[in-house]
């Protein structure tokens, strides 16, 4: 939701327009958010009277019998376009599947879409909403962590372009954000260690106290999907909860002055100067969590050896990524990958580096000053340190699978190229979308 205060002054030469727009948007936890008890997410439709939902065709699986008795207990008719959208499938094309089901279903102009599913899902839906009328509301429910602690807390909605990252999108708050963190007990743990990537992410550069905590009980967290399995221990899920609160609240503080990025020394860029070009590279591609770590993870190296970190926590860094199972290297982490992301980011970042890198352990500086030969003896350095760690710093389940969604179907990874593959009656185009 927005309002425009706007002022026009004649000028010598023509107008001079400044215009201020106010963004509000609201965040809820809500443990049971498609639990009939609770009519929060229900009281947000019944001016329309129906849903159009756009979301995961996994979580469709898992939730989308609980969804329908949710709806119809109220009153509400649903209708559901399911996607499965990879890094991959992050394409136009799948946005313009999307603007497709939400023109067939004739959303009204204030009509909010409700969007369900991971953080690939809420871009590449928040940005359908953003071109649709140029400004279509939606409705936010995170259900991986990555999407619960990091792309819920943003307003940026994107697509792929080529071997880019979000190289086409936009600046569209949704109306609201329901996090529901009991998603977490039907999330693979491969999905667990990715989103705990985004917490070491905003912790090493902003909030030491939940890193201290990230580093205590990191692999008791990932075990137990983040105190949310059964069996886990009240303590954990407290701890968890303290983590989640924290990190999502640290992130708005340093986001909610900068929304539409007009500053460019970025925080919570830590970890995503190297990682947008190399993410994509490999085949099939990394997670997205195992490719910033391995950016956090060589920026540290960087860093410590700027002198801006020292040596104890440069260790500590590098254990905790390595105790988690999280990527700190990856053969295709290149000097050639370090140039071409280099010229990339000058262009994303208005030509200079503003690399994000922790001096100390829960603060940050940025570095304008590096040359290729300073980053080349950084990566050869990186590389010797992390051969004496496990697996070498590979990362456990590092790249995508049968868990993600986007790349398969009954365990099929998806094809490339303009192949069309065909699993149980459903028709997968090159864009992702399965089709009866």
């Amino acid at each position: 939701m927005s309002d425009l205060e706007a002022t026009v002054v004649e000028t010598k030469t023509g107008f001079h327009v400044e215009g201020c727009e106010r963004i509000s948007y609201d965040f809820k936890f809500l443990g049971g958010v498609f639990d009939v008890r609770n009519s929060d997410l229900a009281d947000c439709y019944q001016r329309w009277g129906r849903v159009l939902a756009v979301m995961d065709a996994n979580i469709f699986d898992i939730y989308g019998e609980q969804m329908q008795v949710y709806f119809d207990h109220y009153g509400l008719a649903l209708c559901v376009h399911r996607t499965m959208i990879g890094e991959k499938a992050k394409t136009i094309d799948t946005l313009l599947s999307i603007v497709e089901a939400m023109n067939k279903f004739g959303v009204i102009r204030k009509e909010p879409v409700l969007v369900v599913g991971g953080g690939l899902v809420t871009d590449v839906a928040g940005f359908a909403c953003a071109v649709y009328r140029r400004n279509t509301n939606y409705i936010r429910i995170p259900t991986t962590l990555i999407g619960l602690i990091d792309a819920s807390v943003s307003i940026k909605v994107a697509v792929n372009y080529g071997n880019y990252k979000n190289r086409l999108g936009a600046y569209h708050a949704p109306m609201k954000t329901f996090l529901d963190f009991n998603f977490l007990r039907t999330l693979p743990e491969a999905q667990i260690r990715n989103g705990f990537a985004e917490l070491i992410k905003i912790s090493t550069c902003a909030d030491v106290e939940t890193f201290n905590l990230l580093d205590t009980y990191g692999e008791e967290l990932i075990a137990t999907a983040f105190g949310r399995a059964d069996g886990a221990s009240m303590e954990v899920r407290e701890v968890a909860d303290k983590i989640n609160m924290a990190s999502i609240y640290e992130m708005l503080k340093l986001e909610t002055p900068n929304l539409h990025e007009i500053g460019l020394d970025r925080v919570i860029a830590y970890g995503h100067t190297w990682s947008p070009l190399h993410e994509l590279i490999p085949d099939p591609p990394l997670r997205h969590g195992h490719a910033i770590s391995i950016d956090m993870a060589y920026s540290a190296t960087l860093a410590n050896m700027r002198g801006l970190l020292s040596d104890a926590e440069h260790k500590r860094m590098l254990d905790l990524f390595s105790r988690v199972g999280l990527a700190m290297d990856d053969p295709q982490f290149t000097e050639e990958v370090l140039d071409r992301g280099t010229k990339a980011i000058l262009r994303t970042r208005d030509g200079k580096l503003r690399a994000a890198v922790p001096s100390p352990l829960g603060k940050c500086v940025f570095l304008n000053d590096v040359s290729l030969d300073e980053m080349f003896a950084a990566l050869k350095r990186h590389k010797d340190i992390v051969k004496s760690y496990p697996r070498q710093g590979a990362g456990i389940e590092a790249h995508v699978d049968a868990s993600d969604t986007g790349y398969t179907l009954d365990g099929v990874v998806e094809r490339k190229g303009n192949d069309v593959s065909h699993r149980n009656g459903y028709t997968q185009d090159p864009a992702g979308h399965y089709r009866n």
